[in-house]
């Protein structure tokens, strides 16, 4: 079953903050499409726990945290950042 995957202001900021240092900005485009793909297809299962209703996931050179709620077929992006 597909999700719709939302990224939350204050993500989509961090994201934005990212991606406009020129030498990773290739790199954070490919890992913010790819976490996308990833999380529209069993996101319950992808990554690491967090508590009760949050999973992180790791794509280089991004991690995210996000909720997945499962009634409304919804993923929310609640923060990103970049890793090493």
């Amino acid at each position: 079953m597909i999700y719709t995957v939302i990224w939350l202001p204050a993500p989509e900021q961090e994201l934005a903050k990212l991606w406009l240092d020129p030498a990773t900005r290739d790199g954070v485009t490919q890992a913010a499409n790819d976490i996308d793909r990833l999380l529209r297809r069993d996101p319950d299962k992808l990554g690491e726990s967090r508590g009760a209703d949050q999973r992180v996931v790791f794509v280089v050179p991004l991690g995210v945290l996000f909720r997945v709620r499962p009634l409304d077929r919804l993923v929310e992006v609640v923060h990103a950042w970049k890793f090493a």
